[in-house]
């Protein structure tokens, strides 16, 4: 399954539309004022399913992450150099990216690979192709995503 990620470009907060192969709309995201980035994602009937939510007050940037209301994991940077590394706390998941941070995978405890992520160059607003390996994935890959991508622009 592909997920095509693009961010709004005239939008006060973090906005994005995910997309299908097709064009068609999954998943839109909201920032909503608060403290931290505070991340909204709605299907494309409109109905509230998940957030990613960043904890203020700590050291480097952690993020936590829900479905619905039930807390499901959080995504934590750690103190690296040159390569950037994340704690993830959710599934058994860890990542792997590249010097860049445009290109990283989603992989498994066992290294099976979950998602691969790329980021399209020379867009005027960010864009990120997804490909989740299975379907029921997709929400949690895009909620690391949007934790990750979160946390780049704050360094920005």
């Amino acid at each position: 399954m592909k997920l095509l990620f693009k961010q709004r470009m005239f939008s006060w907060f973090d906005s994005y539309d995910i997309y299908d192969e097709a064009g068609e709309t999954l998943y839109v995201v909201r920032g909503q004022l608060s403290w931290g980035h505070c991340l909204k994602i709605f299907d494309a009937a409109g109905h509230e399913i998940a957030t990613v939510k960043e904890r203020v007050l700590t050291w480097l940037p952690k993020f936590e992450m829900y479905l619905g209301t039930r807390y499901v994991g959080c995504i934590s940077k750690e103190l690296t150099f040159l390569k950037p590394k994340y704690n993830i706390d959710c599934n058994g998941w860890h990542i792997e990216g590249n010097f860049m941070e445009w290109d990283y995978n989603i992989l498994d405890g066992s290294g099976r690979e979950i998602a691969t992520v790329s980021k399209e160059l020379f867009r005027w607003t960010d864009t990120y192709v997804i490909d989740v390996y299975d379907p029921q994935d997709a929400l949690c890959a895009l909620m690391l995503v949007l934790a990750i991508d979160a946390e780049k622009c704050s360094r920005d």
